[in-house]
């Protein structure tokens, strides 16, 4: 088994699944038909700090919603894989396009689609209330829950265990307000 806290002084990408990971699963349907899903606004934070501090961040998913890349493509995500039927073709041609190492991935994953990656990349993780057989593989299980700061956690600890987290010093006003006017506080 991996020790986990010394596995993340490595990694350098983050790959992620979208439902059940970044949301709760829930999926409300309006009127309409669009699809909305609920974010976690310290997730967020987390992620947009990761994407300023040169972390590599590619997202696969299988659903289809432009609102979701919108979401991430704000907090600065450019690499956003929708509608993929086939997850680990993506994460193959996301590795090859970008020239990235297996070894230096962790990977956030809720179920089975995301079963297949997790066993090819350098750590696996997933939050609380993922399906067992992922939680099985995974070498670190989130207290969290999907939606509910699983990637904070995550990513916080990785850039603890690299001394890039949070510096007091280099922390000013100015940052504040642009975090929060990004977010809306």
């Amino acid at each position: 088994m991996t020790n986990f806290k010394a596995a993340l002084k490595k990694i350098n990408t983050f790959i992620l699944d979208v439902d059940g990971v970044l949301t709760d699963g829930t999926v409300l349907v309006l009127p309409d038909g669009e699809q909305v899903r609920q974010f976690n606004i310290k997730d967020g934070y987390a992620l947009q700090l990761a994407v300023k501090l040169g972390y590599h961040i590619e997202i696969i998913s299988g659903g289809t919603s432009e609102s979701v890349r919108n979401r991430l493509n704000g907090l600065g995500i450019e690499h956003v894989n929708l509608a993929c039927k086939d997850k680990m073709a993506v994460f193959n041609k996301c590795i090859e396009k970008s020239n990235l190492s297996p070894e230096n991935i962790l990977y956030v994953g809720d179920d089975i689609p995301d079963y297949e990656v997790m066993k090819a990349v350098g750590l696996a993780c997933s939050p609380s209330d993922a399906a067992e057989e992922i939680k099985s593989i995974s070498h670190y299980v989130s207290p969290k829950k999907g939606g509910k700061g699983c990637i904070r956690d995550i990513l916080e600890q990785t850039m603890k265990i690299q001394g890039k987290w949070f510096d007091a010093n280099q922390f000013d006003a100015e940052t504040a307000k642009g975090i929060g006017h990004q977010f809306g506080w």
